[in-house]
């Protein structure tokens, strides 16, 4: 059964509204938040509170929907080990609801904390290391752990997680797909490219699983979708261009893009025309409807909606109401 979630900006809202905004979105009915994890935001004017400290107070004040970060990067200015335990940690507050995504980082927060941006087969290097030094401290036992990036000596979660934690990889392009069904639970991606990618990356991923052992049919496949469901559409891309413009330039892997001032910058070039197709922007639900089926139909198992509206509690109510309750219809009840 598809799961729907709801993305948790903490780069547009501030800690404690965006707190309130998860208790609503559990009280509308998402299934799951994704929160992301930023040392800085992409605008000048956004925001950058501590994920982790977020994710702990998020746990405490739900009680069924899913959480986790969507994603966080283990590998530079984080420790694995801290990962580890800080996932450990929540999940005692919110057993069988905490799940792990990882991804290989921004210069927008590693090279801005630390001062180091390793090339691309490094980080993949190190993000392979570290899930697999996670893994073992989430047994519980001691762990010395003797690798190219890491080393630890009998280092031991004395809280370990309260349930298995499933642990989903960030890709965005195939090879990286392949990668997370190989050292994965699941795959983690965003939407508005073109079905062609998302076929090949599907198919990357499920040769990965198999090649180590597993049945892809069982791991779940997560993407977040841009949607923005309202009257002012013009309004809702101002604030997308405001707040997540850096989102469509390269600062993922150049390093000269690391404040957020350099990020406005470069996001200048972004038009609202770009924002438009990179989701889906409309006042009718029967848009937005026929937007997630195609990646229902493509095999994704949970849809994350990404709004940039300033006002989530009306984008929550509306976009459960009437758009994801429709979704949650079996086939023959929408044909009917």
């Amino acid at each position: 059964m598809t799961k729907f979630g709801w993305k948790a900006g903490s780069e547009q809202f501030a800690p404690t509204k965006l707190l309130t905004y998860a208790m609503e979105a559990e009280q509308a009915g998402f299934d799951l938040l994704a929160v992301s994890d930023h040392f800085q935001p992409w605008s000048e004017e956004g925001q950058a509170a501590f994920t982790w400290t977020w994710l702990g107070a998020a746990a405490v004040k739900t009680s069924r929907i899913g959480l986790g970060p969507g994603v966080t990067c283990p590998i530079l200015r984080y420790h694995p080990a801290i990962i580890a335990q800080a996932a450990a940690t929540v999940s005692q507050f919110a057993p069988d609801r905490t799940y792990l995504g990882l991804g290989t980082g921004k210069a927008l927060n590693e090279y801005a904390a630390i001062g180091a941006w390793p090339e691309y087969e490094e980080r993949k290097k190190r993000m392979c290391e570290a899930i697999e030094l996670i893994r073992a401290l989430w047994s519980g036992e001691d762990v010395t752990y003797e690798g190219q990036y890491y080393q630890t000596r009998k280092a031991r979660l004395y809280t370990p997680p309260a349930n298995a934690i499933p642990l989903y990889i960030s890709a965005l392009v195939p090879e990286s797909a392949r990668l997370a069904g190989e050292y994965g639970d699941g795959l983690f991606t965003v939407g508005g490219k073109k079905t062609e990618l998302y076929q090949n990356m599907l198919q990357q991923f499920e040769q990965g699983a198999r090649a180590a052992g597993k049945n892809p049919a069982r791991m779940p496949r997560l993407i977040e979708l841009s949607v923005e469901y309202e009257q002012d559409i013009d309004g809702a891309i101002q604030n997308h261009l405001k707040y997540w413009a850096g989102t469509h330039v390269p600062a993922l892997f150049n390093r000269k893009i690391y404040t957020p001032k350099m990020s406005e910058e470069n996001g200048k070039i972004v038009t609202p025309e770009a924002v438009k197709q990179s989701g889906c922007m409309s006042a009718f639900a029967e848009d937005h409807l026929k937007f997630a089926r195609q990646y229902i139909d493509l095999g994704f198992t949970h849809l994350i909606f990404h709004s940039a509206r300033q006002d989530q509690r009306a984008f929550i109510e509306a976009y459960s109401r009437d758009v994801i309750a429709q979704l949650r219809k079996p086939v023959s009840a929408k044909a009917a």
